[in-house]
């Protein structure tokens, strides 16, 4: 296979690098007639932490594989070179996360919750007493768990010994949790049983973050998609309880996100949206929300690399880097435009 090479300026620091592939572990070793892939600026590869390739739009439909590749690689289209999926309604095939033209990634499995809640066929329904047991066993699978602690605007979250209870049971098994919370009071139990990561997090109070971040407890806001359906919401939806919940969250997330990182909460970019490929629009998003570009580039690329095990930009990394013309934290239009993509030590993007 021949052997890669890029240099330039590589974010976070913007120190110079001269790097070759070695296989998939970067170097700083010279390599004789390595390729030249690009020269600019360089990102360690981004990241979606919330994303849900291979799912059709229909609520509860199966896992599509032809779909699930084409989702993939529009997000290496993008420069996404690691995923995390919290959330998918069967076993992925066996070259989901590791085949060479798709993201590195990691996943939960099928989302848990209540009787009555989240979607029919992708959720499983428990007994509270099953919750430990049930994530434990999934955490010894695939690393991650997934629960929907709250529900649209009914709210009624799982309590939070129960929650409690499930996250201890699989931190013993070596596992993460992320939990689906829009509720105040969802949040809240989130925080107290000491979850991995909240996701979404609308109605969470401010409050709570100083916690979040002295427990390591990250935020994947999805802002974009929480902040998008309330103009329509507040054009054409009638007046209630609904209409009331999601408005007033949507309307306090961007705060909240900026809160979060003047608190020292990990906040990490997630699309939770079709098309897949769109995290350069969550980064702007979060940018729109009072972080600097830097920040949000950080959320998308070496801060959540970090928070996935996987180091940046230096001898013995993953080799995955995304490569622009322009410093992107002066010009994030670039984001849309990477000149090259590296995954695995392989040119993904532009194809050849």
């Amino acid at each position: 296979m021949t052997v890669l090479r890029i240099r330039g300026r590589a974010l976070p620091d913007g120190e110079y690098v001269d790097l070759y592939a070695d296989g998939d572990r970067w170097t700083t070793d010279p390599v004789p007639n390595a390729e030249l892939v690009g020269e600019g600026w360089l990102l360690p590869g981004l990241v979606d932490a919330h994303t849900h390739p291979g799912l059709a739009e229909e609520y509860g439909s199966a896992l599509d594989a032809d779909l699930l590749r084409e989702d993939l690689h529009r997000h290496v289209d993008a420069g996404v070179t690691a995923i995390r999926v919290p959330g998918l309604p069967g076993d992925p095939p066996d070259w989901f996360g590791t085949a060479p033209d798709v993201p590195r990634a990691w996943q939960a499995g099928r989302w848990i919750t209540q009787h009555g809640q989240y979607f029919e066929g992708w959720a499983r329904r428990l007994d509270h007493a099953e919750m430990a047991e049930e994530a434990a066993a999934q955490a010894r699978r695939t690393g991650w768990v997934k629960f929907v602690v709250d529900w649209v605007h009914e709210g009624n979250p799982i309590p939070v010994d129960v929650l409690t209870g499930a996250v201890d049971a699989v931190h013993a098994a070596g596992g993460r949790v992320a939990v689906h919370s829009m509720h105040e009071a969802g949040g809240e139990a989130a925080v107290l049983a000491g979850v991995d990561s909240i996701e979404h997090g609308m109605g969470l109070d401010p409050g709570l973050l100083d916690r979040m971040a002295a427990q390591g407890t990250a935020l994947v806001p999805t802002l974009a998609m929480v902040v998008a359906p309330a103009e329509g919401i507040r054009a054409h939806a009638p007046e209630g309880a609904p209409r009331e919940w999601y408005l007033r969250g949507a309307d306090a997330h961007p705060k909240l996100v900026a809160q979060a990182v003047e608190a020292g909460v990990t906040v990490l970019a997630g699309t939770d949206t079709r098309p897949h490929g769109g995290v350069a629009g969550e980064i702007r998003a979060l940018v729109d929300a009072g972080l600097r570009p830097h920040d949000a580039l950080a959320a998308a690329s070496w801060t959540a690399r970090a928070w996935l095990g996987l180091p940046g930009l230096v001898p013995g990394a993953p080799a995955d880097a995304v490569l622009y013309d322009r410093d992107p934290r002066t010009d994030l239009s670039v984001m849309d435009r990477p000149t090259a993509v590296v995954l695995r030590g392989r040119r993904v993007r532009p194809r050849i």
